[in-house]
């Protein structure tokens, strides 16, 4: 019986192959769209402000609400915070990436990729409560500026609107740093994958045709690993975007995207101005997204 299976299935390859992807498919459609669909469907409804029940009668009103300048703020102050650990992480990951595909020997590599995974292993929980624990006011942070001499430059910076606080721990600069540790690992495996498709027989012609190193790094390499930095960035922007845990964990009272909708449908369960919430971000990335395909990103990943 089995061996007719076999031999039936070999016979059919597209059956085969629908048995393989119709399953991960199936799911992706019903769980992933399907939620997705129906926090569409929820963004149209709205909450009535007497009873506290959702009424479901079709209506624009969340959408409207997102156009209030304390919503805008959210979004802008969300996005810049996206931005800027994007540019942090590209800028630390270039580097440690082009060391491990150019230079580094394959044991060295090796020791390189445990390096930057191992801390995925962890739960994300605990690597956000170690940097609570590190940027605290008592902190080994705060301590060592104090001992090399820093500590008042530090509380200048704590001083300053938008981005400081009481401590560290409760500042927008602890917030970056964070967001920058726990999505440096997503940045640095395109960009070193980028790398090492870049021929070395590319960067031997620019230097024959006389290019310096900077030229050659500047000409050659640069826009051929772009689209790696490009694919490293749809994740930390995207994990930024739309995390709660590090601005409920180390923010101030400045409200993100993520804790926005936890409060909306935790607090004072309005799901519907959650969900409507939610569709600000998601149109973020589709645009983002496109963007990203234009430059070739796709091919990084």
């Amino acid at each position: 019986m089995l061996r007719r299976l076999s031999t039936y299935l070999y016979l059919r390859p597209k059956l085969v192959l629908w048995l393989l992807l119709g399953p991960p498919m199936l799911y992706m459609l019903v769980v992933y769209l399907g939620s997705l669909f129906s926090l569409l469907l929820n963004s149209f409804f709205y909450l009535d402000g007497f009873t506290g029940r959702v009424v479901y009668q079709f209506t624009l009103q969340n959408y409207f609400k997102l156009f209030e300048r304390a919503n805008l703020e959210i979004f802008t102050r969300t996005t810049l915070m996206a931005a800027a650990v994007t540019l942090a992480d590209a800028a630390l990951a270039f580097p440690l990436g082009y060391y491990m595909a150019k230079f580094a020997s394959p044991r060295v590599k090796s020791f390189m990729y445990l390096a930057v995974l191992v801390p995925l292993w962890s739960s994300y929980l605990v690597r956000v409560y170690a940097w609570r624990l590190i940027l605290a006011k008592e902190g080994i942070l705060t301590w060592m500026l104090g001992h090399i001499g820093l500590r008042g430059v530090l509380d200048w910076l704590l001083t300053l609107p938008y981005i400081g606080g009481t401590s560290l721990g409760l500042s927008s600069i602890g917030m970056f740093l964070a967001f920058t540790y726990v999505w440096l690992p997503y940045m640095v495996l395109p960009i070193q994958t980028a790398l090492e498709r870049v021929p070395r027989s590319l960067e031997e012609a620019s230097s024959d045709l006389g290019a310096k190193p900077f030229e050659t790094f500047r000409t050659v390499i640069l826009p051929l690993a772009f689209p790696g930095v490009v694919a490293g960035s749809i994740f930390t922007f995207s994990l930024t975007l739309g995390d709660f845990v590090v601005p409920l964990s180390l923010g101030n009272s400045s409200p993100f995207i993520g804790t926005a909708v936890y409060s909306y449908q935790g607090t004072s369960g309005n799901i519907p101005l959650a969900a409507a919430f939610i569709m600000g971000p998601i149109t973020i990335m589709i645009v983002y997204l496109l963007i990203a395909r234009k430059m070739g990103a796709f091919d990084a990943l």
